[in-house]
């Protein structure tokens, strides 16, 4: 009977295990999407594009463009996409005092915005990898796809495009790229998010 009890017992707690092991993979699912999630705010060029937003109008003459309008919205048009890009790969660390700092990765480490000799503790996890290539990549899109259906740049530069194209392609773009973002997070924590240096379950286990 002892014996009997005792086998129950080991039975019930291999249960329990399993169903921990269960939870604790559903917790970990659960977080792995909310935390991709968050950081589209990061990887998404919303910044970029309110900007491009803001003084397309201008540029492009509120899209009765001239020949100067043309030359002068492609520059805008390229230096929004360089800095979309750019900040694609900026990261920010805390030194051995405490204190913040921000730089941008490069192939040899993180290169701080103040110019000085101050160093990460560990160099090699801010150095610049490919899996940083390929969001700037998807963020360069998404900028594109979005800055390039702006009504005033479609009456400038392809006036005959449809609007139905016009209106569904940077919508299918944008959904796609987010979801390559959830599934593919980045680490980068950019400008002004401080708060994900806190290290969490999910990137403690990648």
């Amino acid at each position: 009977m002892e014996r009997d009890g005792q086998a129950a017992n080991d039975e019930a707690y291999f249960y329990l295990k399993d169903d921990e092991v269960d939870e604790s993979q559903y917790i970990y699912t659960i977080n792995a999407i909310l935390n991709g999630t968050a950081r589209l705010n990061i990887l998404l060029p919303t910044a970029t594009i309110l900007a491009f937003t803001i003084f397309a109008p201008l540029l492009t003459n509120d899209g009765r463009c001239t020949s100067l309008n043309h030359w002068l919205m492609g520059f805008f048009w390229g230096l929004m996409a360089a800095s979309c890009v750019f900040f694609t790969f900026t990261d920010s660390f805390r030194a051995s005092s405490g204190r913040l700092y921000y730089g941008v990765a490069t192939f040899r480490g993180i290169w701080p915005f103040n110019g000085g000799s101050v160093r990460p503790m560990v160099v090699s996890d801010y150095r610049l990898r490919w899996a940083d290539l390929f969001h700037a990549s998807l963020s360069l899109i998404a900028f594109l796809a979005f800055a390039g259906s702006h009504s005033d740049v479609v009456s400038c530069y392809y006036p005959g495009t449809s609007r139905k194209v016009i209106n569904t392609v940077p919508l299918v773009i944008g959904f796609v790229i987010s979801v390559l973002f959830v599934v593919f997070p980045s680490k980068r924590r950019g400008i002004g998010y401080p708060f994900l240096l806190q290290r969490d379950a999910l990137y403690s286990r990648c």
